[in-house]
């Protein structure tokens, strides 16, 4: 399954990255997405002293790419801190199916490591979505 990677979408994640507000935990995460209008949205993620009111990266730029007119993903990158590829959390892995195709490409990276390629199908198997509904 590997698809070549993208360099402006690893760039804008690495970019968005440095913006992320992560005063308590030190984990600043970017995450760029590819919509289905061919733009590239961003998001970070943004800590709160009330835990858990924070946002992270996924579901910002998820919002980002709503306001910005598109409607569905077509590849998501995340980059995070270390060697470790940064995977979306299970919350988050359900906001990207809500709006993505079980054979979407997530890219996940550590700004210093071997990038790890997964569908979301792979990410969140037998998942539930807004097919359920009738939708």
């Amino acid at each position: 399954m590997p698809h070549p990677l993208d360099p402006q979408l690893l760039a804008a994640a690495e970019a968005v990255r440095a913006k992320a507000y992560a005063p308590y935990s030190n984990f600043h995460v970017g995450t760029a997405i590819l919509a289905d209008d061919g733009k590239i949205y961003v998001g970070c993620n943004v800590e709160n002293a009330a835990y858990p009111v924070g946002n992270c990266a996924e579901p910002s730029a998820i919002a980002a790419m709503l306001a910005g007119g598109a409607k569905r993903i077509r590849r998501v990158y995340t980059t995070g801190p270390g060697v470790t590829p940064v995977t979306p959390c299970g919350g988050c892995r359900q906001r990207i199916r809500e709006f993505a195709d079980q054979d979407v490409v997530v890219v996940s990276h550590g700004i210093d490591g071997t990038p790890l390629e997964q569908t979301i199908a792979q990410l969140l198997p037998h998942s539930f979505g807004p097919e359920f509904l009738g939708r």
